[in-house]
């Protein structure tokens, strides 16, 4: 069946749309990139795996697959799920099965993984030792609530607080990147008594009514009300931004948008480290330092949007924003956290956490 040899989807698979835009931004990688593949346009299938480079063995063999067929599959989905969602390819890929960084086909197909579900299987597909976790708690209790004790999570909200850097001790667990950074815009608003946030163009926070209007992009937007105490300052792209690399002019379009756009005083400003959905672009050198002294000068916090880029995602550093070497207030995460399970997290100071409380 072909089982070490990889194929033109296989290649492609990490390309996403969105992984795509990326590589654009890089100035003639796109060119490139398309040159490259423009030779497998022109050659037969049977060809491309003469090709293509070769994988290296993999000693694990999928289960057969008895489920529907790819045609039965498009059938159901086209009827059954939103008409929102998208495939990519002309001839779309059908997974069936994933172990560590490969994926599977219905027909046993392996690919190697470069996409990890849009920036979410952090430590490969059917890890070992998550399924043995998962399994264990299954066995144990699936469900209760935080109106009595369980030590599963209190002793996890201690390890995720030892990875924090600061003040940041207090987590709140969410199911979602989006529920997060609706949960940290209001924590900013509640603990400063102010409404108005800054975010950036090009940014993607979420799909919820709230961060959605949060969101740089009109793709991610729907035409409904949105947006309410909300202002997009210019993104600070250093490949495509009229100031080039130079955060510091970025930042003064954000000094300006609060003395012309707000009442002076705002609840914060949110953004990724860097940004994800926009194309994995970076922001530019001293626009987070800058930004975030502007933004407690006038009475708000600084939130970090780690969905994409927190648990060791660039490499470097733990979370992203350590490499911008500012500490943010607020911190939210998400895709990573979960390794795919519905899971996302706001961690944020004792201080700013004690604002929800006053309710209670």
């Amino acid at each position: 069946m072909g089982m070490a040899r990889t194929s033109t989807a296989a290649l492609l698979c990490g390309l996403s749309m969105r992984s795509y835009a990326a590589t654009s931004l890089l100035g003639t990688t796109h060119k490139w990139l398309g040159a490259a593949l423009r030779p497998f346009a022109s050659q037969p299938e049977s060809q491309h795996d003469k090709l293509l480079p070769q994988m290296p063995a993999c000693n694990h063999t999928p289960a057969p697959y008895t489920g529907p067929s790819k045609e039965e599959v498009i059938a159901l989905r086209k009827k059954y799920l939103s008409p929102a969602m998208f495939w990519h390819f002309r001839e779309p890929v059908m997974i069936t099965e994933g172990k560590m960084q490969y994926l599977f086909d219905e027909r046993g197909r392996r690919y190697l993984d470069a996409f990890a579900g849009i920036v979410t299987v952090s430590v490969g597909h059917c890890h070992p030792e998550v399924v043995a976790a998962v399994n264990r708690q299954n066995s144990l209790l699936q469900h209760t609530t935080t109106i009595y004790l369980n030590n599963e999570i209190a002793e996890y909200a201690k390890e995720l607080a030892d990875k924090m850097p600061g003040d940041l001790k207090v987590v709140y667990f969410v199911d979602s990147g989006s529920e997060a950074n609706d949960m940290a815009l209001m924590l900013a608003r509640a603990h400063t008594g102010n409404y108005d946030m800054i975010t950036l163009r090009n940014g993607y926070h979420g799909m919820s009514p709230e961060t959605m209007g949060l969101c740089g992009q009109h793709t991610w937007k729907q035409p409904i009300p949105q947006g309410f105490g909300v202002r997009h300052a210019m993104n600070p792209d250093p490949y495509r931004g009229p100031f080039g690399n130079d955060g510091q002019k970025y930042a003064a379009d954000v000094a300006d948008l609060i003395t012309g756009a707000t009442s002076g005083q705002i609840a914060g400003f949110i953004a990724e480290t860097i940004q994800g959905v926009g194309g994995a672009v970076q922001l530019a050198d001293g626009y987070l330092p800058a930004v975030y002294q502007l933004v407690r000068e006038h009475g708000g916090v600084c939130i970090a949007d780690e969905v994409q880029t927190g648990f060791g995602r660039t490499g470097s550093a733990f979370w992203g924003f350590q490499n911008a070497g500012v500490m943010p207030d607020i911190v939210t995460m998400a895709k990573g956290i979960g390794n795919g399970l519905p899971l996302a997290a706001v961690v944020t100071t004792p201080q700013i956490a004690a604002s929800l409380a006053k309710r209670i």
